[in-house]
C-alpha cells in the first residue's frame, strides 16, 4: 500500500490514522451477528501517517510556553470561536463549560488505539490518570471522561456488501457504552464509511445515540469519493453531508427531549472538509472539528493552525497518539500545559 503525503510548507504531513485502519479479510462488511467477536485486525501501514520533515533534521522541540489558566467565564471566552451556539445554554450541555478527556479506538482490536490495546479495567484506571492530569492544568474547566469507540471500520476490501467498510456488532458498543458507566464516561460512536454514506451509516446508531450520554463521531479520512479505496488516498466530506449529520442529531436530540448531542469531525489536510463555511449551525448540536494528524509537536500546532484555527466552525479538539507521537528520536507526547499554550484552546482531547 503506498504511503500518502500532503505538502504542507517545507514539511510533509502524512494521513494521521491510516496505520490503524482494519484491514480484515473474509469478514462480510454487513455486520451479521457471527461478527460480534469477530477481531478486527489492524495492518498497519508502515510511517504512512507520520508527521515528519522533508529533510529529516531532528524535531524541533516546543517553543510555546504554557499560560496560566483564566477564570472560567474568561477561558470560555477564549476556548471558543467567536460563533452562536444556542446548545450552550441548554440543560446538559457540555461545551464549553467542560473538556472532554476521551480514549480512542475498537475493544476488538489491540492496534486501533488505547482502548482496545489495555483490558477495560487497566485502560480506565489509564484514563483516570489523565483525567487527573487535565484538571490539575486547567481546574477552571473540568474534565468530562469520554471512551470513543469506532463501530464502523474502513476495509482494504470490499466484502460482501461492496461499500469498503466493516459494521461492527452491537456487542461492540453495548461494551464501551456499560465501560464508560463504570466513569460516569459519555460515549462517541465514530464511523469510517468507506464507499458507504452518512445516510446509510448514522441511522441504524439511532438506538445508541438517542441515550443522552452518546455522541457521534465522523471520519472524512475513510469517506471515499468516485470508487476510491480506503488506505490508498485521503477521503473528503463536503459541508451538504456534515449538514445531513448534524440535522439528524438535531432532530433526535428535539425528539427524545435530551441534552445537546457532539458531533466531532477528523480533519488533518485541506481537503477532508470542504465548504466549511456552509457548515450549518444547530441549537441542539456542538460539532468540535478534531486535528487528527501524528508526528512532532511543532508540526501537530502547525497543523492544528492551518486547517482547524483558520476555518473555524465552531469548537476545536486535538488528538494525541501515545505511540506515532514518540516513535522518533526528539518526538514527545504534547503535556496538557503544552495544549492549553495553543490559541483556541481545545475543548476535546482525544489519546489514540
Amino acid at each position: 500500500m503506498k504511503k500518502i503525503a500532503m505538502r504542507l510548507g517545507k514539511f510533509w504531513i502524512g494521513a494521521a490514522a491510516l496505520g490503524c485502519m482494519a484491514l480484515t479479510q473474509g469478514c462480510s462488511s454487513e455486520g451479521a451477528p457471527k461478527e460480534a467477536r469477530t477481531a478486527v485486525t489492524a495492518t498497519a501501514v508502515a510511517d504512512s501517517g507520520a508527521v515528519q520533515k522533508k529533510d529529516s533534521v531532528a524535531a524541533v522541540k516546543d517553543s510555546v510556553a504554557a499560560k496560566p489558566a483564566a477564570d472560567s467565564a474568561a477561558a470560555a471566552k477564549e476556548t471558543a470561536f467567536v460563533v452562536k451556539d444556542e446548545a450552550a445554554s441548554k440543560p446538559g450541555a457540555i461545551l464549553p463549560h467542560k473538556r472532554i478527556v476521551a480514549y480512542y479506538g475498537n475493544p476488538l482490536s489491540k492496534r486501533m488505539g488505547i482502548l482496545g490495546e489495555l483490558p477495560p479495567a487497566q485502560m480506565l484506571a489509564k484514563l483516570d490518570e489523565e483525567v487527573k492530569a487535565w484538571n490539575t492544568a486547567d481546574p477552571a474547566t473540568p474534565v468530562q471522561p469520554a471512551l470513543h469507540v469506532i463501530v464502523v471500520t474502513a476495509q482494504g476490501k470490499p466484502g460482501s456488501g461492496g461499500k469498503y467498510r466493516l459494521r461492527m456488532s452491537d456487542h461492540v458498543a453495548d461494551s464501551v457504552i456499560s465501560w464508560a458507566k463504570q466513569r460516569d464516561a459519555i460515549v462517541f460512536l465514530d464511523i469510517q464509511i468507506g464507499q458507504s454514506t452518512l445516510e446509510e451509516e448514522i441511522p441504524r446508531l439511532e438506538k445508541w445515540l438517542k441515550l443522552p450520554q452518546v455522541h457521534l463521531g465522523i471520519d472524512p479520512e475513510f469517506a471515499m469519493k468516485n470508487g476510491a479505496v480506503p488506505g490508498r488516498r485521503v477521503g473528503t466530506l463536503d459541508a451538504k453531508e456534515i449538514n445531513y449529520a448534524t440535522g439528524f442529531l438535531n432532530d433526535l436530540a428535539q425528539r427524545y427531549n435530551i441534552p445537546p448531542k457532539i458531533l466531532v469531525v477528523h480533519r488533518f489536510t485541506q481537503r477532508m472538509v470542504t465548504n466549511y463555511k456552509q457548515i450549518e449551525l444547530r441549537p441542539n448540536v456542538q460539532i468540535v472539528i478534531h486535528m487528527d494528524g501524528w508526528g512532532d509537536r511543532v508540526l501537530k500546532k502547525s497543523t492544528y493552525n492551518s486547517y482547524i484555527k483558520r476555518e473555524p466552525v465552531q469548537y476545536t479538539g486535538f488528538k494525541l497518539f501515545y505511540h506515532n507521537d514518540t516513535k522518533k528520536k526528539g518526538w514527545k507526547l504534547y503535556s496538557p500545559e503544552g495544549i492549553l499554550a495553543l490559541n483556541p484552546k481545545p475543548l476535546y482531547i482525544q489519546y489514540q
